[in-house]
């Protein structure tokens, strides 16, 4: 755009916005109609202000004094063209700061012309990363958080069928550098949505980061039979306790003075509507108790007629290691067959799971997977049925009834599956294990950051199932951590997700009632 003040010469500049990436370089570009050598003119960019200086030139070098503080040492003049009218200044490392509107002046004599540029600064910031807050109104919360983005992006949540769906809430701050954080959230409240994704895009550049979570089926908030049960209890306690009251009522008008038979009856009246309210309050009792929790912690420990001997069972039997004369692939005082057949040494819980179990339970798992000089160490973790083959030579995979997560030399992997070594943003040391029997599902998660790792999905369990830990390697430990607060068996982690995320608390309807 030419902002006219000569008609010896003209000075235009780019049309459209000039796009560029926050920290890298950048030019500003300008040139005079007709074309002439313009190395003695007077020529500056500055802001919105003539004295805003970003670059001046004059009397054929750099004029410093004038130059905007933000600007020294990071403007210079490019005239590889200069005797032909073309010049542009060259700004390095752009900041927020930088984005905005420019002016190029140029002075001949008593003649000058500028013209109007404008510098578009973007910032493809991290993430979105998407986390599983917990149950909330019917459904399931989701965050999405993103950092280091400008200008503030746009974001969008769309289900696996490409279907776009609002945020409930979004939040946005700006750091000391002008760059914008972002926060927004989503409540899923169709138990049948697997997968959400969450994605953020520059509005101007139009380049867009998304990530998808998967939402296991069982951490949705089950309809229960007690439900309607109290709901039709309360109408006919409702309607009891009201004929009662106007039966008395009618009768106490009638008689001035009760006989002996009378107040008989009028005394077990009030023992009948005494009986009433004592059941309403244990109906509001059972409601309350019955959107608690969502899932059971399974207190257990390590069955130690179960163990391998190769396997050493701490005091408390919560934490399995080797035995330090065990190598990699065997016992050393065996034959080399057997060492190799006896490679992956396994203990069982000694809580069982049957077909009869309706709660949803879970248990959290420390993993250490350090590896020693000429050992590769390898830890599973998950679920069998009590007919596995676990002597010998055997492989834990679905077929075989394991289900398990797999930690081997710094990735994880699960036998047999379509999804092996998932991309994780960080390796899992504290793992929970969350079992429902009646949708088929076991899921794990990390409970360092309360990242989804990986579901297996519609598995028709029978029989019986118990907790599964195998060991391979020297150095290679795993440790049952108590789900409380403040856990005792595993003083090495910090989880920062804890399994009151997964609870209700007592809900708004019953404080209602009471």
């Amino acid at each position: 755009m030419s902002m006219r003040g000569s008609d010896s010469f003209s000075v235009t500049g780019p049309s459209e916005p000039i796009v560029a990436m926050l920290g890298a370089d950048t030019v500003l570009p300008c040139r005079v109609y007709p074309a002439m050598n313009v190395e003695n003119m007077e020529i500056r960019w500055f802001r919105n202000q003539f004295s805003e200086a970003v670059f001046v030139y004059q009397n054929g070098m750099e004029q410093v004094g004038e130059q905007l503080v933000d600007f020294k040492g990071r403007a210079e003049l490019v005239k590889d063209y200069i005797t032909e009218g073309r010049v542009a200044v060259r700004i390095h490392s752009l900041r927020v700061s930088d984005n905005g509107m420019y002016k190029c002046f140029f002075k001949k004599g008593t003649d000058f012309e500028e013209a109007v540029l404008e510098l578009k600064v973007i910032g493809i910031g991290s993430g979105p990363r998407v986390f599983l807050v917990g149950p909330e109104d019917g459904g399931i919360r989701l965050k999405c958080t993103g950092k280091g983005w400008f200008p503030q992006p746009e974001v969008q949540w769309e289900d696996v069928k490409g279907k776009k769906i609002p945020s409930v809430s979004e939040d946005e701050t700006q750091d000391d550098d002008g760059l914008f954080q972002i926060e927004a959230s989503l409540i899923v409240r169709d138990s049948s949505t697997t997968q959400m994704s969450c994605s953020m895009k520059n509005p101007f550049f139009g380049q867009e980061q998304a990530e998808t979570i998967f939402i296991p089926e069982s951490f949705f908030p089950r309809p229960s039979p007690w439900k309607a049960a109290f709901a039709v209890t309360l109408v006919i306690l409702g309607i009891s306790a009201g004929a009662i009251v106007y039966l008395a009522w009618k009768e106490r008008r009638g008689n001035k003075k009760l006989s002996k038979v009378e107040e008989e009856k009028e005394e077990e009246s009030k023992s009948k509507g005494k009986t009433g309210h004592q059941t309403w309050w244990g109906c509001v009792t059972l409601y309350i108790y019955w959107r608690k929790e969502q899932f059971k912690a399974a207190a257990f420990t390590l069955d130690p007629k179960t163990a391998h001997p190769n396997l050493v069972l701490s005091e408390n039997k919560q934490h399995i290691s080797l035995k330090n004369n065990v190598s990699q692939n065997g016992d050393a005082s065996t034959h080399e067959d057997q060492a190799v057949s006896e490679a992956i040494f396994s203990v069982l819980g000694d809580k069982s799971f049957t077909q009869g179990d309706t709660e949803r339970q879970y248990w959290e798992v420390e993993v250490n997977t350090r590896t020693e000089a000429g050992s590769t160490t390898r830890c599973a973790l998950g679920i069998c049925s009590e007919t596995v083959k676990r002597e010998g030579w055997f492989v834990e995979s679905p077929d075989k009834n394991f289900w398990v997560l797999v930690h081997e030399e710094g990735k994880v992997v699960f036998p047999n599956s379509q999804k092996n070594s998932p991309s994780l943003r960080q390796q899992p040391r504290r793992i929970g294990v969350f079992l429902d029997w009646e949708v088929g599902n076991l899921s794990f998660y990390n409970m360092a950051d309360g990242s989804h790792i990986y579901s297996f999905t519609g598995v028709t369990f029978c029989g019986t199932l118990f907790p599964y830990f195998s060991l391979r390697g020297t150095g290679a430990s795993l440790t049952i951590c108590s789900t409380s607060d403040h856990p005792e068996n595993c003083p090495d982690s910090s989880p920062k997700t804890s399994l009151t995320h997964l609870s209700s608390s007592v809900p708004q309807e019953a404080n209602s009632l009471l």
